[in-house]
């Protein structure tokens, strides 16, 4: 499959703060600094296209399904792109808030059954992904791996688009190093934004 981007469409993404990365500023408003910027400064050069930006820092599945309507279904994008689960993971070794991968599952179904009835057009998901920068970091994989698999599966089952970040961070990271991509192994740098808009632009058919 590809991204299909033509004149007058509209391009929603949304997630965690990886995906707001400042858009609620006044100073980097609306888009913020990250990959949402960069893919929107690269298609500004060839497509007439609407590009919208509702992450919100701190972000889970069961967040981003209670503002759903408002914040995704109410602007009807003809391609909405998601990336959410980092933080899922994240609550249970900072805050011992977990999120199991079944809960995780049903939330993400829940935003997916809800999109395919009212929107007409592509969906694209990024897996969550960690970049193992610090020794801690090696066990969260007991619990984010779950959650891709999650992903993926749904990703098949509801015919979206799938962006493997976890592979593409982790070869990135390999390349450059792990702090360079990521300086806390959540928040990508700009090298890092860069990766991931590059593998939604690489789908993307013009």
């Amino acid at each position: 499959m590809s991204i299909q981007v033509k004149p007058d469409h509209a391009l929603l993404f949304t997630g965690d703060s990886i995906t707001d990365c400042g858009r609620r500023d006044a100073a980097t408003a609306p888009l913020g600094t990250g990959y949402v910027r960069m893919i929107a400064d690269d298609l500004a050069a060839s497509n007439d296209v609407t590009i919208i930006n509702t992450g919100i820092g701190g972000n889970r599945a069961v967040d981003l399904a209670s503002r759903w309507r408002f914040d995704v279904l109410d602007h009807r994008p003809d391609v909405l792109t998601i990336m959410i689960g980092i933080n899922d993971t994240w609550r249970r070794y900072d805050s011992n808030n977990a999120t199991s991968a079944e809960t995780f599952e049903q939330h993400y179904r829940d935003i997916l059954a809800r999109s395919r009835a009212k929107l007409t057009g592509q969906i694209v998901l990024f897996e969550p992904f960690l970049v193992e920068v610090t020794d801690a970091q090696r066990s969260w994989r007991e619990d984010l791996n779950p959650k891709i698999d999650v992903v993926r599966g749904l990703a098949a089952e509801f015919g979206t688009e799938l962006i493997p970040t976890d592979a593409l961070m982790s070869a990135a990271a390999e390349q450059l190093g792990a702090s360079a991509v990521a300086s806390d192994g959540v928040h990508p740098t700009e090298a890092g934004h860069r990766v991931l808009a590059d593998a939604w632009l690489e789908r993307v058919e013009r």
